[in-house]
């Protein structure tokens, strides 16, 4: 399903609880010259199927990376059967590394700096952005040319998302919301689109600022 210009989808039905709405797969650039992939899903034969038919339906486009939001398990575990059909460069956060390495060779892996761009094809970039949170090793994707963000579980489609620092998580929130932000597409839940999307991230600041305050009235209260 194509997203915007430069950005198609492969939507999984899964029926997690904890992030309803399914899980995404992202195809990004255009087909004729070069596409990222962002994520490979579950380690589950049914969700690499859909992912590889997605990639049929693209025409089999050159795939100059396999771009990794974070380390859970939904979102790694499929990497070794799709890198084995695209054969390209695995890129993910420094503290993924060594964990990715194992599964698809030190060589096929290669550690992300924040703030750099990757090239995708027909001179799209998408920008490393590092958002500790949700994980230590969380990285979010920025697309310029269609004002895309790719938020993996930092912000999802149709719920609000599990944090392990919250103090990294807020300023990452802060960061994402200086970016201009037309169509959000998150790693579960549906994509969102304007003008929702530019919204979205100042609700969800919002929203963890409000439980803290419930939070601390609690304790006050004893």
């Amino acid at each position: 399903m194509q997203i915007t210009p430069h950005v198609y989808s492969v939507h999984i039905a899964d029926t997690a609880v904890a992030h309803p709405g399914g899980s995404n797969i992202f195809f990004v650039g255009d087909p004729s010259e070069g596409m990222v992939i962002v994520d490979t899903g579950e380690q589950d034969r049914d969700w690499t199927r859909q992912i590889l038919e997605g990639y049929e339906e693209l025409g089999r486009p050159n795939i100059t990376a396999i771009a990794i939001t974070h380390g859970h398990g939904d979102h790694i575990g499929g990497l070794d059967r799709v890198f084995e059909v695209v054969q390209a460069p695995v890129r993910c956060h420094p503290k993924l590394v060594k964990r990715l390495s194992a599964v698809v060779g030190e060589d096929n892996v290669v550690k992300l700096r924040a703030g750099e761009r990757i090239r995708t094809g027909g001179g799209v970039y998408l920008q490393v952005i590092f958002t500790p949170g949700h994980e230590e090793d969380h990285i979010c994707y920025y697309l310029a040319r269609d004002r895309v963000m790719f938020t993996g579980d930092t912000i999802l489609g149709a719920s609000s998302s599990t944090i392990r620092d919250l103090a990294d998580y807020m300023k990452s929130l802060e960061k994402l919301s200086r970016y201009r932000v037309e169509t959000i597409c998150p790693a579960h839940g549906p994509v969102v689109p304007k003008p929702r999307a530019s919204r979205l991230i100042s609700w969800y600041i919002r929203h963890r600022n409000e439980r803290e305050q419930q939070v601390l009235a609690a304790l006050e209260k004893g």
